[in-house]
């Protein structure tokens, strides 16, 4: 199966005062299709970092960043947000939802930058909230929900345009635990059945009893790379 992320020698560095702050030292790794992976290590290891180049949303300084075959580090502006619009979602510990839009309309949104016709947008939307289980709560506000409903809707936003590419940090840091069970297997539920690269930053012990592989990092480099021989089955 071909690699639909890959990183060879990917070192970030960021300017503070008069030096610098190396995110990333020298990471190589890569990840097929389908799978269900994370990044794990304490704050400052260099998780986020890795999700954003992943992301399109910065690029190396040194070494290449190769995303369903577009090198992340030569992607015009443009390019770059057409591959984030339609190909990757992000997930994130704060929602970042539209208070003053409905759940059906913070969910379509995705959609509304696709030019995805009005009919289809709404059939699309209805079966991504059925996914997470808030059907009926399509015409509540954000206010309304939970903070496990929130962040069934910021799931139901990010997968409604079926991503290749789910890019999720730290998304159960707001959440209690059984709320946090319960989006990892719908997470889990998903990357099943529409086949979608799911990668998570976190320290979570919860969430790393559901990845299939995990990448620890420290100090910006992968310190182990591990497939897990048991993790959870829905």
């Amino acid at each position: 199966m071909e690699n639909i992320i890959s990183l060879e020698h990917v070192t970030k560095k960021f300017e503070v005062g008069d030096g610098y702050f190396t995110a990333l030292n020298d990471v190589s790794l890569s990840f097929k299709t389908g799978e269900f992976a994370g990044f794990v290590g304490p704050s400052g290891s260099g998780k986020t970092t890795l999700l954003n180049i992943i992301g399109s949303l910065d690029s190396p300084t040194d070494g290449k960043a190769m995303v369903m075959g577009k090198d992340i580090a030569i992607l015009s502006h443009k390019a770059s947000a057409n591959l984030r619009n339609l190909h990757i979602g992000f997930i994130f510990q704060v929602f970042n939802l539209l208070p003053v839009y409905t759940v059906f309309e913070n969910v379509e949104f995705a959609l509304l930058l696709q030019d995805v016709p009005k009919e289809t947008r709404k059939k699309e939307v209805m079966e991504a909230l059925d996914w997470v289980g808030l059907e009926k709560m399509a015409h509540k506000k954000p206010d309304k929900l939970s903070g496990g409903e929130g962040q069934r809707v910021a799931i139901a936003r990010a997968m409604v345009k079926k991503p290749k590419i789910l890019l999720a940090d730290e998304p159960t840091a707001n959440l209690d635990s059984a709320n946090a069970h319960a989006i990892l297997k719908t997470m889990k539920n998903l990357n099943k059945e529409l086949g979608t690269t799911f990668l998570f930053s976190t320290h979570d012990e919860k969430v790393m009893t559901y990845l299939d592989r995990t990448v620890s990092l420290k100090d910006g480099k992968v310190v182990s790379d591990v497939i897990n021989s048991q993790t959870f089955q829905s």
